[in-house]
């Protein structure tokens, strides 16, 4: 059961994430982020201003990854000794 539900957990932890880092970014740049699918802000976002919101995705989404993960392991392994 707790393996079925690391995925959902880490697909849903990945949503927020992402729903924080484009609030970040309004919030500190004034604009909206230069991602796949916004044609407008990519062509209004600089090159610096597009690979800092790749970094910052990218960092946000590994910090995710690894919490998940860690999350998992520990829920799956108490599980597993009051079983």
């Amino acid at each position: 059961m707790m393996k079925l539900l690391g995925p959902l957990i880490s697909i849903a932890a990945g949503f927020v994430g992402g729903k924080i880092v484009d609030k970040l970014w309004v919030g500190f740049t004034g604009q909206q982020p230069p991602k796949h699918g916004n044609k407008e802000a990519q062509a209004e976002a600089t090159m610096r201003q597009a690979i800092a919101f790749a970094l910052l995705s990218a960092i946000t989404a590994a910090l995710i990854q690894v919490l998940t993960d860690r999350g998992t392991q520990k829920a799956i392994a108490k599980f597993t000794k009051s079983s």
